[in-house]
Formats: structure tokens, C-alpha cells, sequence
């Protein structure tokens, strides 16, 4: 008969009553030595928990009986959870009612507001001045032809001009001549009326 082994793993010599870990094979095939155990010594693995024989059998007989009263608790609580569930979607729908009806009001007033402004009409576009828009467009005439100028002056000193640069300074004629279209001088000034444009005024209104 096979010496018994505790949850440890130590075996009990029969003949001599020693306690040793018998030898073992590891994994990689090499053997562990065998490990006497000194009388008296017990691992804890093998130290028995103390049960409490009437306090297993109480708790075995309600498993098996279950608890006196408990089920009658477990049929109330259905009952008290619908009722409770019930309150709760009752104020859940009191709420979306009152939230609809509020949001209803805010579109209603919404509503109104675009029709009153609908019907107000939106502000007229403020209608461009004519005379804004040719004094804006003489003053950029003018910046143009200023850098025209300037650039020319730079390549009749010699100075190297790139291939933009000098078409800005073939334009300078035309830009010339779209100031003076718009009223203004070589220089971006208003032009003055001038003595004989004043009597061929007043001739023609003879």
C-alpha cells in the first residue's frame, strides 16, 4: 500500500515514521532532491480549517428549506416596485406635457416675431452715392498711377525693370486717361473749370 501524501506533498515513512517531500522531476528533465521534513512541523497547507458542525447544518437546512418569511417579502416587492415605477412615469410624462407646451409657446412667439418682421420689411440697402464710388475708384486710379511714375523714373535712370514693372509703365497713359474720364487730373486731382470751358458753359446755356 502507497504511503499517504498530504495536500503539501510530504509522505510519511511507514517504517521509520519519518516525513520527507519525495524526489521529483522538474520540467527540463533534471530531478529534485528529496526533503525531509522535521517531526512536528506542519505546512499550512495542511492545517484542517475549523468548521462549526451546528452552524454548516443551519446553513445547509436553509439552503435546502430557505429563510422563513422570505418569500413572502419577494412577493410585496413586485407590487411596491409597480407602484413606485408608476408615480415616476407619471411625473415623466407631467414634465414632457409641460415641455412641450412650453416649447409650443416659444415657437408661437417665435413665429410671431418673423411674421411682424416680415411684414415691417427689411431695410432698404443703403443705395451706393455715385459720387463716392468715382472718388474711391480715382483714388486707386491714382495709386496705380503713382507706382507707374515711379517705376518709370527708375528705368530712365538706368535701373532694370521686371517684366510686370513694365507693363505698369506701358499703362500709365491709360490710366491717365481714365482719371480724366472720371473728372480728375494727370495727378488725381479734381480737375477746375477752366476759363474757356467756363464760356462755352455759358454760351450754351444761352
Amino acid at each position: 500500500m502507497a504511503p499517504a501524501t498530504t495536500n503539501s506533498g510530504i509522505t510519511t515513512d511507514e517504517a521509520s515514521g519519518e516525513r520527507h517531500i519525495p524526489e521529483s522531476t522538474r520540467a527540463d528533465g533534471s530531478k529534485r532532491k528529496a526533503i525531509k521534513i522535521r517531526p512536528g512541523y506542519q505546512p499550512p497547507e495542511d492545517v484542517q480549517v475549523y468548521k462549526n458542525r451546528p452552524a454548516e447544518a443551519f446553513r445547509e437546512r436553509g439552503k435546502r428549506i430557505g429563510i422563513p418569511g422570505a418569500a413572502s417579502a419577494q412577493d410585496e416587492k413586485p407590487d411596491q416596485g409597480s407602484a413606485a415605477s408608476n408615480k415616476n412615469a407619471k411625473r415623466r410624462e407631467a414634465r414632457k406635457k409641460a415641455k412641450a407646451a412650453g416649447d409650443g409657446e416659444g415657437e408661437g412667439e417665435a413665429k410671431a416675431d418673423a411674421t411682424a418682421t416680415t411684414q415691417d420689411g427689411q431695410p432698404k440697402a443703403e443705395e451706393l452715392d455715385p459720387e463716392v464710388e468715382r472718388e474711391k475708384k480715382a483714388r486707386s486710379l491714382k495709386k496705380k498711377l503713382k507706382q507707374a511714375k515711379e517705376l518709370k523714373m527708375k528705368k530712365d535712370g538706368g535701373e532694370g525693370l521686371l517684366p510686370e514693372q513694365i507693363a505698369k509703365v506701358i499703362k500709365i497713359n491709360e490710366l491717365i486717361r481714365e482719371l480724366d474720364a472720371l473728372g480728375f487730373d494727370a495727378d488725381g486731382e479734381p480737375k477746375t473749370e477752366t476759363k474757356d470751358d467756363a464760356i462755352e458753359g455759358s454760351e450754351n446755356k444761352k
